[in-house]
C-alpha cells in the first residue's frame, strides 16, 4: 500500500469540544460534501478547479516561444502570487531559472532589479483578479517596460473593462482570462499558479494529480474530523490564534500562502483565526516560553520534512558534555527537538496538529495546496461564512482610490 504523501494527525482533546455539537456539525458536513461532489464535473462551478479535466484558459503550444527566458518576474499581490511563491520555494532543487517576486510596493526593489537584470531577456507575469489592483499597475508602470507588441509579458486578469484587459488590447501584448469564478486566494491551481510553474520547468501535470483525494475513503474521514472541530472551535472563539511551527524551510512560503487563505476566508462576522508562521527550531529561543506558558489561546500546526542527511556532527577529544550531538546529523538534531517539543504540548493538553512530509515533489505540494483550500470551505460553510469575498478589505481598496484621485 502506497503511503500518503504528507501524513496528517490532530490532538484537539475532548475536553474542548462538544459532542452534540460536533454531530450536527457532521451532518451539516455530510450535505456539504454531496454539494460539493454534484458541482465537481461542473466547468463553471468552483470545485470544478479539482477535477482531472479542468480547461485551462491557454494553450500550451501558445506558452512555448517564451520558454527560451532564463529569468522571470512575477508582479502581483496576494493570491496572484503567494502561491507561485510556494511552488518556487518548495521545489526549488529543481528549478534553474532565476525568479523575482514584486509583491510589494518598495521603489529600491524595483531600482536594484534594473540595476541587475536586462530588462528584454527577462519574462514578465502580471497577474491580477480585477486587472485594477493598485500596487501590481504601479510595479508593472514604474518598471518602465510596456510597449507596443511586447514580447516578454503576459498579462493575466478577468475578462472585462478592466485596465490589464484593455493594455493587451490596446498594445497587442499576450493575454491568459483568470476564470471569474476562482477568488484570488484560491487559484493557485488555475492559470495564476500553474502558468508561472510551467515556466519554471516544474512538471504542471503532478501538481494537479490526485486534487481531489481528500474528498473520498481516508482521508475523507481525516478531513471530515478535521473539519468539523476545527468549525466547532471557530464558533466557540476558543482559540484565536493559529500558529504554524515550521520545522521545514522549504515549507515557509507555502505556509504563508496559507496564512491568506486562512485569515481572509474565516475572518468575518467577529470569528476567524490569526494565523502566524513560526520558522523553528530558531523560535524555541524566543517565542516558545510565551507558546508554552502563555495565554492558552493558541492552536498549533506543526510542519516537518522527514529529510535523511549523511552529514554528521563528529568530532574527538572535546567536553564530555556535549558527547551527545557526535555522530548526529542537524535533522536529526530538529527532530529531536520537534518530538520534545510534542511532548510537553501533550503533556500541558495544549492542542495540535502536525503534517509530516514525506516527499518535496510536485504532486505532495499540489495536495497541500488542495486540502487546506478544501477544508477552510467547509470550516467556513459550517459557520455559515462566504469563504470567498473579503468585504473588509474591499472597503479599503475603494478609499485608497478617492485618495488618489
Amino acid at each position: 500500500m502506497k503511503k500518503n504523501l504528507v501524513e496528517k494527525k490532530n490532538y484537539i482533546q475532548k475536553k474542548y469540544l462538544n459532542s452534540i455539537s460536533l454531530k450536527k456539525l457532521s451532518n451539516k458536513f455530510e450535505k456539504e460534501l454531496k454539494k460539493i461532489n454534484s458541482n465537481i464535473k461542473n466547468p463553471l462551478d468552483f470545485f470544478h478547479l479539482l477535477n482531472a479535466d479542468y480547461n485551462f484558459n491557454f494553450d500550451i503550444k501558445d506558452l512555448k516561444k517564451f520558454k527560451k527566458f532564463n529569468t522571470i518576474a512575477i508582479i502581483g499581490m496576494g493570491g496572484s502570487v503567494l502561491g507561485a511563491k510556494a511552488i518556487y520555494y518548495f521545489l526549488r532543487k529543481k528549478i534553474k531559472k532565476k525568479v523575482y517576486f514584486f509583491d510589494d510596493v518598495y521603489s529600491q526593489n524595483i531600482h536594484s532589479f534594473k540595476k541587475r537584470e536586462n530588462t528584454q531577456k527577462v519574462l514578465f507575469l502580471v497577474i491580477s483578479k480585477s486587472g485594477n489592483t493598485i500596487e501590481t499597475i504601479s510595479n508593472l508602470l514604474s518598471l518602465k517596460i510596456i510597449k507596443k507588441g511586447s514580447q516578454n509579458i503576459i498579462l493575466i486578469s478577468e475578462k472585462n473593462d478592466n485596465f490589464l484587459n484593455l493594455l493587451s488590447k490596446e498594445l497587442d501584448i499576450f493575454y491568459i482570462e483568470h476564470k471569474k469564478f476562482i477568488g484570488g486566494r484560491f487559484s493557485v491551481l488555475s492559470e495564476v499558479g500553474i502558468v508561472p510553474a510551467y515556466f519554471m520547468g516544474i512538471n504542471i501535470l503532478k501538481i494537479r494529480k490526485n486534487l481531489s483525494k481528500s474528498l473520498r475513503g481516508q482521508d475523507k474521514n481525516y478531513l471530515k474530523d478535521s473539519s468539523i472541530k476545527l468549525a466547532y472551535l471557530l464558533k466557540k472563539k476558543s482559540f484565536n490564534n493559529l500558529v504554524f511551527l515550521n520545522y521545514a524551510p522549504e515549507v515557509e512560503k507555502f505556509l504563508y500562502w496559507c496564512q491568506q487563505l486562512i485569515a481572509e476566508s474565516l475572518g468575518k462576522k467577529g470569528k476567524g483565526f490569526f494565523p502566524v508562521v513560526s520558522c523553528v527550531p530558531k523560535d524555541h529561543h524566543s517565542l516558545l516560553q510565551l507558546y508554552l506558558d502563555g495565554p492558552k489561546d493558541k492552536l498549533f500546526y506543526i510542519f516537518h520534512h522527514n529529510e535523511k542527511s549523511k552529514n554528521k556532527i563528529l568530532f574527538k577529544n572535546l567536553s564530555k558534555k556535549i558527547m551527545f550531538l557526535n555522530n548526529k546529523s542537524l535533522n536529526i538534531i530538529k527532530k529531536a527537538q520537534k518530538n520534545s517539543l510534542i511532548k510537553i504540548l501533550i503533556k500541558k493538553d495544549i492542542p495540535f496538529r502536525e503534517f509530516s512530509i514525506r516527499e518535496l515533489n510536485e504532486e505532495t505540494l499540489g495536495q497541500l495546496f488542495s486540502y487546506f483550500i478544501i477544508e477552510t470551505i467547509f470550516i467556513a460553510r459550517l459557520n455559515n461564512i462566504n469563504p470567498f469575498n473579503q468585504p473588509a478589505v474591499e472597503q479599503v481598496k475603494n478609499y485608497t482610490k478617492k485618495l488618489l484621485s
